[in-house]
Parts: C-alpha cells; structure tokens; sequence
C-alpha cells in the first residue's frame, strides 16, 4: 500500500512541511483578479493580491478539477493504491464538496476524504497529523479519529482584523456580523466554531485589546500544556514576531512558527490581520 496526502492550499503549508513528505501534495485554490484566474500561491503572492485589493475586482475560486484529475492520473502512474484528503472547511468554501463529487468519476486509488471544518494554520497542523500517521503505517480509520482529536479537543485557532469588509465582500461573514455593529474602533476576535463557520467568541475596543483577549483564551485552553504555536500574519511580520514572543511569557510553547498567510484566504481578511493556531504537544 502506497499513500498519499492530499490538501488544498487553504492549508498555508510552510515550505519546510512540504519539503518533509514526499507523498505530500497541494491542489491550488483559484484567484480571480479582473476577470483573469491564478493559481493560489503559484501564479500570485500575497503582495500582489494586497496591493490591488482595494482598487481591482477581486475573489476567490474552487480549484480546477483539471489539476485534481491530472494528480489522480500522476498518483496511479507512481503506484500510489490509497490517499487521505483533508479539505478545508466545507461551511467555508465549495471545495470540499467539489472533491467530493469529483471523487465519485475516480477509479484506483482508495480515497479517504475529511472536511477539516477549518483552514490555514488549523488544516495544516492536520495535515502534519496525517503524514506523520500514514508514515508510521496507522490505518486510515485510526488516523481519522486522531484528526477529529486534534481538531476538537487539542487546538484551538483564533485570529482579529483590523475590518470587517473584505470577510463580507467575500461573504465569509458566516456569524460575525451582528456582533460588533457599525462601531469601528471595536475589533472581533474570530473562530472557526465546529460546524466550520466563522463566529465571534470575544472583541476588544482596539486590536490591541484583542491580542489580549486572544491570549486570554489561549491560557484558558492550555493553561501550562506544552503547545507548538503558529502565528499568522498579513503583511506585518515584525509585529507578528512580536505577538509570538510575548506570548512565551505566560504559556508553555514549545515552539513558534511565522506563517504569511496564503493569498486565497488574505482576500477574505485584508492585510492587517492577525491570527494564532495552538496545538498540543
């Protein structure tokens, strides 16, 4: 049996992640600026998109299903007999139901597909799961019931922006929206809650605030647990260093990771956003 993980690149997979499995493999979002579509990360960067986010018709797009059946057709042409596929969140995007329904033309290749009902840092810790799993040979079965622990139970993800209008030119909005009205000074601290949308658990009265209210949630959860933390960012990555230092301070971190966040998903926060991704050791 020869497996092979499968994500999209709603993952934010770090270069070193990607450089470790060799039977890990990404299927591009799509980003469509003024009409013309890239490939999430391949044909765009994230300063691209940045800079003409306010001023060019910009959104975000399923994957081809070109480039989905054309790695099926490469896995079976390298003898791969299984794959794991871990999609971003399904209450968040069209893509893991449009897998699906591809998977249903697929012959060869057993397929074992799980909406990750969260994206970026969230799915890519998954994904890491995952590979280390299939590398230590644990049935597809078991490794599901290790995501979902993972998932529910051993992280938690958070992140605030600075405003709320590119989540809703998106329509991401999910149930942000009443939350924090029409007062711009209040900033929102986001989830992805388990059904896989986004919702407010908390808002502070500037984004310094909500840092704070961030790593008050972040000690409620672990308290002194040894956790990995990634810290997702927009375009301010000294600012980024800086939240991750100050939060050695009063958690148990094994380590920290910077993580630009990916342009398919910067289209939904603007630049100025801030996120932390923590996990159990």
């Amino acid at each position: 049996m020869k497996t092979a993980i499968i994500t999209d690149s709603a993952a934010n997979l770090s270069t070193e992640i990607l450089a470790k499995y060799p039977n890990l493999f990404v299927v591009p979002l799509m980003i469509v600026i003024d009409g013309k579509s890239y490939r999430d990360g391949i044909e765009i960067t994230a300063d691209e998109v940045y800079e003409k986010l306010d001023h060019h018709d910009i959104s975000t797009s399923l994957p081809s299903m070109d480039d989905l059946y054309g790695l099926f057709d490469q896995l079976k042409a390298n003898g791969y007999t299984d794959a794991i596929v871990l999609n971003l969140s399904s209450g968040l995007s069209g893509t893991y139901n449009a897998f699906r329904l591809a998977f249903d033309h697929i012959e060869g290749i057993n397929i074992t597909h799980y909406d990750s009902k969260t994206l970026g840092g969230g799915l890519s810790i998954l994904v890491d799961a995952a590979c280390q799993m299939v590398e230590k040979k644990v049935a597809a079965s078991d490794i599901i019931k290790a995501l979902n622990q993972i998932r529910y139970e051993d992280s938690l993800a958070l992140y605030t922006i600075n405003t709320l209008k590119y989540l809703r030119k998106g329509g991401r909005i999910g149930k942000v929206e009443g939350t924090i009205g029409n007062i711009l000074k209040i900033k929102p601290v986001i989830t992805v809650n388990d059904e896989g949308v986004y919702v407010t658990v908390s808002k502070g009265f500037g984004i310094q605030r909500s840092f704070l209210a961030m790593k008050e949630l972040l000690i409620k959860k672990f308290k002194q647990v040894a956790i990995d933390l990634i810290v997702h960012f927009g375009d301010d990555i000294e600012k980024a260093k800086q939240l991750g230092e100050s939060l050695r301070k009063e958690l148990n971190i094994r380590s920290i990771s910077l993580s630009k966040l990916t342009p398919v998903l910067g289209i939904h926060t603007g630049p100025m956003m801030f996120a932390y991704v923590a996990t159990k050791v």
